[in-house]
């Protein structure tokens, strides 16, 4: 029998093998998706506060003529190198996603798509590393690459809850219902999130943080752009406490009233993050912070948004 007519069998044999449920494995696949994305984005501004940016001075070679990082490029070389390692190391968890849930690709669509565009943003993303080092780490294009890490963080949220029948169409449990107003609260906080972030960007690509000493900057007003990223900032928290003044207020039990805190507790820890740095003269290590609390404010946003937008109203 030729290998071409055994393959139907054996690819029989490997996908009777695979779930045909949600099961413990996809959902701690989900979970490692989420801390790896938040985890990316912390090696990513350590390679940027560290000035490791150019330590692969090429792409997609480390150097010329070394695919990986040599010792005689020393700790940059490392950090930046290390870095691309672990975009490696996430598509290896998306795929492994995309191979537990092929017996579920019709019935959980939610969850295979989510999967599927986390495995497709990836290489995505490595390219658009590239384009940064071989720019010589344009502001913009930094920014870009940030950004995108948001995104993925947004979507390993979504698969989280989904994956843990938490929100969606499959939701294992009945959420308490939700004054009318909680809805487009939480979305428009998750939207200030996203803009606040979104301005950050344009604050770091300002700043003296540049990933390299002979790095682009934007040119922009960094102080003016420090001041216009604190309104939306504002405005999550004015929004969150409102939130939370609903979850007491009415009583409000369950997945609604934990994911309320949890915002609260991120805003808060990034405002006194941000006002520290604003006023020490940006420290490396609290910028590291800032970023590491970006990524955990667009996650918890994202879960508030969901869990509202799956619970009914009152």
């Amino acid at each position: 029998m030729s290998t071409a007519s055994r393959l139907p069998k054996i690819l029989s044999r490997v996908t009777s093998r695979l779930p045909i449920a949600v099961d413990s494995a996809i959902r701690r696949l989900a979970v490692l998706s989420l801390v790896g994305q938040t985890i990316l984005v912390v090696t990513g501004g350590a390679v940027r506060l560290t000035a490791s940016g150019l330590g692969c001075p090429t792409w997609p070679r480390c150097t010329e003529a070394s695919l990986v990082n040599t010792p005689e490029m020393g700790i940059h070389g490392f950090i930046e190198f290390g870095n691309r390692l672990l975009t490696f190391a996430l598509a290896a968890v998306a795929a492994m996603m995309l191979v537990y849930l092929w017996n579920l690709r019709k019935e959980r669509r939610d969850l295979f798509l989510l999967a599927l565009g986390l495995l497709a943003s990836i290489p995505a993303q490595a390219v658009i590393g590239g384009i940064t080092v071989l720019t010589r780490l344009n502001p913009w294009v930094v920014g870009l690459h940030f950004l995108v890490s948001m995104a993925l963080v947004v979507f390993a949220t979504l698969l989280v809850n989904r994956a843990y029948g938490r929100t969606g169409r499959f939701m294992d449990r009945v959420l308490p219902a939700l004054p009318g107003v909680a809805r487009p609260v939480m979305t428009a906080v998750a939207a200030f999130s996203a803009l606040a972030v979104m301005l950050g960007v344009v604050v770091t690509g300002a700043g003296p943080h540049a990933g390299d000493a002979d790095a682009p900057r934007n040119n922009l007003d960094w102080d003016l752009f420090s001041h216009i990223h604190a309104v939306p900032a504002y405005l999550i928290t004015a929004g969150t406490l409102f939130a939370c003044y609903l979850v007491f207020r009415r009583r409000i039990t369950g997945l609604f009233r934990t994911a309320v805190l949890m915002l609260l507790g991120v805003t808060l820890l990034q405002a006194v993050i941000g006002f520290t740095q604003y006023y020490n003269g940006i420290p490396a290590l609290l910028v590291g912070a800032h970023m590491l609390g970006a990524a955990l404010l667009m996650s918890a946003a994202t879960n508030a948004w969901d869990v509202a937008r799956s619970s009914p109203v009152r």
